[in-house]
Order: structure tokens, then C-alpha cells, then sequence
């Protein structure tokens, strides 16, 4: 199965034993999960969490929408978080003047790719998962991003069940330019939380 979450080969054994059981008893066609699996990852793309996130600075009653049921106001844009299998929750939270928040997995690397595409490698490794929990503002000054000493930060972790995206803070001087145009300057670290946008 191309989808294996955890990398570990009992896993993976007892992943292809149940696909195999399903194909069996006519469930799903042969190869379908892959199928479906690779679709997922085919449309998965930062540019849907940017749209998202220029979508909510320049409408406030969808900002609202998305703060309060992620999973109904990303379809209004075209998007889902099935990729054609289960549904997952999506929790998205919006940065603000007094507080950053930033995603993370403790336990593997849970992460909304239909949003942001493939996680990066970083966000996959030990030492990210570990550290960003217990010194945040340590971690987030490794990739760059200062925050006063009064900002509060935020960790949300990630689960099988629950991802998590990130609205960063629209950036000054931007009041004239389009919504695509305000897509082009969210980037992926900005909806995970560890860049300013």
C-alpha cells in the first residue's frame, strides 16, 4: 500500500493483509486504495491552504466559517479532506497579534495533505515532533521566526482522527491586492505555523 503511515514492516504486513481481505471479499477492486490513495496525494497542494487563507483575509463571514467548522467552509471552495476515503477532521486556527500557533504530530506525522501537499521531511523528524511541544519559541526561532516575548504560542497536535491548519496574519501593505494575489504569498510553513506566512 503507497499509503503506509508508519513505516514499520509489521504494520505495513498487517495494512496489505487487511487491503488483501478487502479485494477478497469484493470490497474494494484490486488496487483501488492505492488508486485512491495516489489521486489524494496528487491533488494535495500548498496552494489549496493558500487559497483557504486569502479567502479568509479578505472575507470575514468565511473566516468566521472556517474558525467555526473547517470541514463545511473548505467546500465551499471546491475542497474536501476525504480524498474519496473517510472524511478527517479538520481544525483550522488564525494567528493573531497576541498569539502563534503552530502544528505538529507527536506521535508520527498526521497532516492535512488534500491542504498543504506532502509534509516535509522536517515535519516528519523526530526532533520536531519532540522539541516544537516542549520549547516552541525555540524551534520556531531555528526556522527563522522571532516573536515577541509577549506572543503566546499555540501547539495543536495532530492525530489520525484531527488535522490542523494554521491562517497566518495577513501581512501590512497588502490592503490593495487580490485574493489570488494573497494566495501567492502564503506559504507552506505558514500554515503549519513555523513561518510568519
Amino acid at each position: 500500500m503507497s499509503g503506509d503511515h508508519h513505516g514499520s514492516s509489521a504494520i505495513s504486513e498487517r495494512v496489505r493483509h487487511v487491503e488483501a481481505l478487502l479485494e477478497a471479499r469484493g470490497l474494494v477492486d484490486e488496487g483501488e486504495i492505492d488508486r485512491r490513495i495516489d489521486e489524494f496525494l496528487a491533488g494535495g497542494s500548498p496552494a489549496n491552504g493558500a487559497r483557504i487563507t486569502a479567502r479568509a483575509w479578505v472575507d470575514p463571514a468565511f473566516r468566521d466559517r472556517l474558525l467555526a467548522d473547517a470541514n463545511a467552509a473548505i467546500r465551499e471552495l471546491g475542497l474536501s479532506m476525504s480524498g474519496g476515503l473517510q472524511e478527517q477532521r479538520l481544525k483550522v486556527v488564525a494567528n493573531t497579534e497576541d498569539e502563534h500557533n503552530v502544528v505538529v504530530c507527536t506521535l508520527c506525522s498526521c497532516y492535512p495533505i488534500a491542504l498543504l501537499g506532502p509534509s516535509p521531511a522536517w515535519y516528519k523528524s523526530e526532533a520536531y515532533r519532540s522539541r516544537v511541544v516542549r520549547d516552541p519559541r525555540g524551534v520556531l526561532r531555528e526556522f527563522g521566526l522571532e516573536l515577541p516575548a509577549g506572543t503566546r504560542i499555540s501547539v495543536w497536535d495532530a492525530s489520525a482522527e484531527s488535522r490542523y491548519m494554521v491562517v497566518p496574519r495577513r501581512p501590512e501593505g497588502t490592503d490593495g491586492m487580490s485574493e489570488e494575489e494573497l494566495a501567492g504569498l502564503v506559504t507552506r510553513k505558514g500554515l503549519i505555523g513555523t513561518a510568519a506566512v
